[in-house]
C-alpha cells in the first residue's frame, strides 16, 4: 500500500473527493456494468466480477499483482496472472475499467462515459488517490490538436499528477 497522507477510513473521507466517490458510487456503478454485459450480451464471469468489486472497493489505482492477491482464495492457490490480465483485458476493453500507464495499474470507472470520451484522470501523489473526469470542453480541445496534426486518436487518456485538495489542506 502507498503511504498516504491522511486516513480514508475515518471522517476526512467527507473532504476527500476520490475516497467519497468510489464509496457512494461503487454500488451503481457494478449495477451498471451487469447491465451493459446482459444488453452486450457478455458474461461478468466469477473473476470478472470479483476483479470489478475489488476495483471499486478502492479510490487508489491496484497493479494486477496486487488484484490477483486480493480476490485469490483465501488460503488457497493465488489466480494465475494470465487469468487476472484476461479479466482486465475485459473489463477496459467494455469501460468499466481504466489502465493508467503511468501507475501500471488499474482504477474502477465510476462513470457511464463512452469509449471515445477524453477522460482526465488527476492522481495524487500524496495518497495515491484518484478523481475521473471529463468534459465537452477537454473533449474539443483534445480533438483540435489531433486535428491540427491530422492524428487519429484511439485511446484519450490524460493523467494529471499532483495533491488533491484534501491532502493540500492536510498538509498546510
Amino acid at each position: 500500500m502507498q503511504p498516504h497522507a491522511h486516513d480514508h477510513d475515518g471522517a476526512d473521507d467527507a473532504i476527500c473527493r476520490h475516497a467519497h466517490d468510489h464509496r457512494n458510487h461503487a454500488a451503481e456503478a457494478l449495477a451498471r456494468a451487469e447491465q451493459l454485459c446482459r444488453e452486450r450480451g457478455l458474461r461478468l464471469t466469477p473473476i470478472r466480477r470479483k476483479a470489478l468489486e475489488a476495483l471499486h472497493a478502492d479510490h487508489r489505482p491496484v497493479g494486477a499483482y496486487d488484484l490477483a492477491d486480493r480476490i485469490s482464495p483465501a488460503g488457497g492457490r493465488r489466480l494465475a496472472p494470465i487469468s487476472i490480465y484476461r479479466a482486465l483485458d475485459f473489463l477496459v476493453e467494455q469501460g468499466f475499467v481504466h489502465r493508467l500507464s503511468s501507475r501500471n495499474a488499474y482504477i474502477a470507472c465510476l462513470h457511464g462515459h463512452g469509449a471515445d470520451e477524453v477522460v482526465a484522470f488527476l492522481i495524487c501523489e500524496a495518497c495515491g488517490g484518484v478523481d475521473e473526469d471529463s468534459s465537452p470542453a477537454m473533449k474539443k480541445a483534445v480533438a483540435a490538436i489531433a486535428q491540427t496534426r491530422q492524428f487519429s486518436p484511439s485511446h484519450q487518456v490524460v493523467e494529471i499528477v499532483g495533491r488533491c485538495e484534501h491532502c493540500r489542506s492536510v498538509q498546510g
